[in-house]
């Protein structure tokens, strides 16, 4: 996999409100296999842990860019990967659809598009060695594809993300601790989805957590939206800064 990064454009501080010295986001325009990406990366230091942060069904946004700076405020590097191409960001939902549909068909592009983000941000100097990825939905199903992969991550997380096991997939190879954090008030996404995983973590040996919130439908941490529910996000981003306190030491 041949990966590289063409260009760096700042685009904004962190908080000022967090009282912490301010650290540059980067927009960054990479390539994998001949087509452009473009991601996000913010690092509080050269040697901080790094967070692979995997996107929704509508492409890198404001959204994953203001989870990242949060990330970044706690003190981990942070990642965010594009898994559609520069400039693509559907907003109509069969365009969304078409997108995500073409990664959930090839596997194969969907692992190596998660690999390259990680070679770019080894590029940027990031710690890849001391890494956790973590997604959310559409991310969360791509989090759970790279964990199958057997690639040497601290633990892979998902926020309300498809569970899922793609037919002839299995957990016998992830290295890392798995955290599955959903909404039992999810219709796309059902508790016997969620069960069936579990069960397949549990025969496979694999460490995970796994852990519902009451009332929280798909989506529940998105910010603004109609679905969006205070209480499991507090709680929800609460458990995931303890796992990546114990991951990333």
């Amino acid at each position: 996999m041949r990966t590289w990064v063409w260009s760096l454009l700042t685009l904004f501080a962190l908080h000022p409100a967090s009282g912490l010295a301010a650290v540059s986001g980067k927009l960054l325009t990479y390539e994998i296999d001949g087509q452009s990406y473009e991601g996000y990366f913010v690092s509080p230091s050269r040697d901080a842990p790094l967070v692979l942060l995997i996107h929704d069904w509508d492409g890198l946004t404001d959204y994953e860019v203001k989870r990242a700076d949060m990330l970044a405020e706690m003190g981990y590097a942070v990642f965010a990967a594009d898994l559609f191409g520069a400039g693509v960001r559907p907003t109509k939902v069969e365009d969304r659809r078409q997108h995500t549909g073409e990664l959930y068909k090839d596997r194969t592009k969907m692992r190596a598009l998660m690999t390259g983000a990680l070679d770019t941000a080894a590029a940027m100097n990031a710690n890849v060695d001391n890494a956790v990825a973590m997604g959310y939905c559409f991310g969360g199903a791509a989090v759970l594809e790279l964990a199958r992969s057997g690639i040497d991550l601290k633990g892979f997380a998902t926020f309300h993300g498809g569970l899922k096991t793609p037919e002839g997939q299995d957990y016998s190879k992830t290295r890392g601790e798995v955290l599955v954090m959903h909404g039992s008030a999810d219709t796309a996404i059902t508790m016997d989805q969620f069960a069936a995983l579990t069960d397949e973590l549990e025969k496979a040996g694999v460490k995970h957590q796994m852990v519902t919130y009451s009332g929280a439908p798909h989506a529940f941490t998105v910010f603004g939206g109609e679905r969006y529910r205070e209480d499991a996000d507090r709680k929800s981003w609460d458990l995931f800064s303890r796992f990546l306190a114990e991951k990333l030491r």
